[in-house]
C-alpha cells in the first residue's frame, strides 16, 4: 500500500471540489491496478484519477508553499519528492456591481472588484483581441500578491511598456495592499501635488485606455486599477462624454475647465480684488461688498481661510460617516455653519456664496485625486493673494504652469498635448470632435499602430 496525503488551507479552497472530486476519486483507485513504482503512480493520478482541475508537478518548496497560501491543494505520495499541485482556489468573492467611486451616468453598470482574474475577464469581455496581454509579476516579499500589466501588443509603446516593467521590478515592500502603495513606487514625483497615474473602477474606461495604447496595472486585492500614462488633460476626460452625442461631450467637458478655474482661483480673487484693487470692482457691487462687510472683524483672508477649512472639515467628516448621515452632515452643516457664521458676523455673506461656489466647482472633476490637487493648490493661492494681491495670484499660477510643464508621467509630458503641441489630438481635447473624426490614437503616446479600428474608442 501507498500512503497519501492532500493539504490544504480551510477558507482558501473549493470545497465541494476537492471533497467531491478530488478525495472521491483518489479513494475509488482500484488497489490491483497500482503500480509500485511511486513515478509511475503519482503520473497516474495526476493523468486519469484527478483530472477536474489544472494540476502541476512540483518539487520545490518556496512554490509549494506560495501556491498552498493562495487557494492550490497539495497531494503527497509517500517515497516520493515531487507531489501534485491541484489548483482548487475558492475563496469568497464580492459580485460584480456599479463602482461606488465612479457613479455611472451612462454606460456598463459593472465594477471591477477584488480578484484579479476576474477583473482580467472584465478586460476580455471588452476587448476580444488576440494581442491583448497580460504580464503577472508577485508584488511583496511576504504577501507575494498577483499584479497584471495589460496592454495591447503592436499598439503599446515598447518604450512606455519597458519603463513600466522596469519600475515595477524596483518595488521592495512587505505587501501592497492596494494599487495606492503601487502609484506611489513608481510615480515621477513623489513632492507633486498632481498625481502621475490615473485610476479608475470602470473596466469601459480601462478598456478604453487600452485601446489608445496606455498600458494598465491590477493588484489582485482592490477593484482600483492604474492607468499609465496620465496626463493633466485625461482628468477632464470621462468615459459619458464618449457616450453623448459630441455638442453635449464638448459642453460638459468645457464646464469642467471653467469649474476647475473657479475651484482654483475665485476665494484667491476675492481675496486680491477686495483687499488690494476695489477699484477694479463695479461701484454697485463695491458698495454692496463693503456693506456686508460692515462689522466683520477678520480680513478677507482670515475669512476665506476659516470657511475653506470648515467646508473640508465637512466633506472630509460626510465621506467617513455611513452614507445617508454623510450626506445629511455634508448639506445640512454647510448651511447651517455658514448662515450662523454671518448671524454671528464672523464671515461676511458675500464670502460665504463665494465658497460655496469654490466647493460645488471642486465637485466637477471625474478624477478624484486631481480635485484635491486643486483644492490644495487653492490655499496657496489664497495666501499670496493676500500679500500681493493680483500679482501674487499670477506668480503662482506661473509656478504651477512650470510645474506641470516638468512634470513626466512614464517618460511622457504631463502637459501634452498642449505643451509639447500635438494639434491633431486637439479634437479630443477642451472640445470634443465628432466619433466619426476620432479615427488617431493619441500621437503623444507614439503607438505602433496609430489608426483606431474601432473610432468609438480612441479616448
Amino acid at each position: 500500500n501507498n500512503n497519501c496525503a492532500i493539504v490544504y488551507i480551510e477558507g482558501l479552497i473549493d470545497t465541494k471540489l476537492v471533497h467531491n472530486n478530488i478525495l472521491e476519486n483518489i479513494q475509488s483507485v482500484d488497489n490491483s491496478e497500482i503500480s509500485q513504482d511511486e513515478d509511475v503512480l503519482l503520473d497516474k493520478i495526476k493523468r486519469d484519477t484527478i483530472s477536474i482541475c489544472p494540476i502541476e508537478k512540483s518539487e520545490s518548496f518556496d512554490e509549494l508553499s506560495n501556491d498552498l497560501l493562495y487557494g492550490s491543494t497539495i497531494f503527497y505520495l509517500d517515497g516520493i519528492e515531487k507531489v501534485l499541485i491541484m489548483k482548487t482556489k475558492g475563496w469568497k468573492e464580492r459580485q460584480i456591481e456599479e463602482p461606488a467611486s465612479e457613479p455611472v451616468i451612462r454606460g456598463p453598470r459593472e465594477g471591477f472588484v477584488e480578484s484579479v482574474g476576474t477583473n482580467m475577464m472584465l478586460i476580455r469581455r471588452q476587448i476580444r483581441d488576440p494581442n491583448l496581454r497580460f504580464k503577472t509579476h508577485k508584488i511583496g516579499r511576504r504577501a507575494k500578491k498577483s499584479l497584471v500589466v495589460t496592454y495591447l501588443d503592436g499598439v503599446v509603446n515598447p518604450d512606455i511598456l519597458k519603463e513600466v516593467n522596469r519600475r515595477l521590478a524596483t518595488i521592495d515592500v512587505d505587501n501592497a495592499p492596494e494599487s495606492g502603495y503601487i502609484e506611489q513606487w513608481i510615480e515621477d514625483s513623489f513632492l507633486s501635488p498632481f498625481p502621475q497615474l490615473s485610476h479608475t473602477e470602470r473596466p469601459d474606461k480601462a478598456s478604453a485606455a487600452i485601446l489608445q495604447g496606455k498600458v494598465i496595472i491590477i493588484l489582485d486585492g482592490t477593484p482600483f486599477v492604474l492607468i499609465a500614462p496620465a496626463t493633466l488633460a485625461n482628468a477632464f476626460q470621462s468615459p459619458e462624454d464618449y457616450y453623448e452625442r459630441w455638442i453635449i461631450g464638448s459642453l460638459i467637458r468645457t464646464l469642467r475647465y471653467l469649474a476647475t478655474f473657479i475651484a482654483m482661483f475665485l476665494p484667491a480673487l476675492y481675496i486680491a480684488l477686495v483687499s488690494y484693487h476695489q477699484g477694479m470692482i463695479p461701484s454697485q457691487l463695491a458698495f454692496s461688498i463693503a456693506a456686508t462687510r460692515e462689522g466683520v472683524p477678520f480680513p478677507p483672508v482670515v475669512e476665506a481661510v476659516i470657511m475653506g477649512i470648515t467646508m473640508e472639515l465637512l466633506r472630509e467628516a460626510g465621506a467617513r460617516l455611513p452614507r445617508v448621515i454623510g450626506q445629511t452632515i455634508g448639506i445640512v452643516g454647510g448651511l447651517v455653519i455658514g448662515e450662523a457664521a454671518v448671524q454671528a458676523g464672523v464671515v461676511s455673506p458675500v464670502m460665504v456664496i463665494v465658497v460655496a461656489l469654490t466647493a460645488i466647482s471642486s465637485f466637477s472633476l471625474p478624477e478624484y485625486s486631481v480635485a484635491i490637487s486643486f483644492r490644495m493648490i487653492r490655499f496657496a493661492f489664497m495666501i499670496v493673494a493676500s500679500v500681493l494681491g493680483l500679482y501674487g495670484i499670477i506668480l503662482v499660477y506661473i509656478m504651477v504652469n512650470i510645474h506641470i510643464v516638468n512634470l513626466k508621467s512614464m517618460g511622457v509630458p504631463y502637459s501634452t498635448p498642449f505643451a509639447p503641441t500635438f494639434l491633431r489630438d486637439w479634437t479630443d481635447l477642451v472640445l470634443r470632435a465628432p466619433v466619426p473624426l476620432l479615427t488617431k490614437r493619441p500621437g503623444y503616446l507614439k503607438t505602433g499602430d496609430k489608426t483606431s479600428a474601432d473610432k468609438g474608442d480612441t479616448r
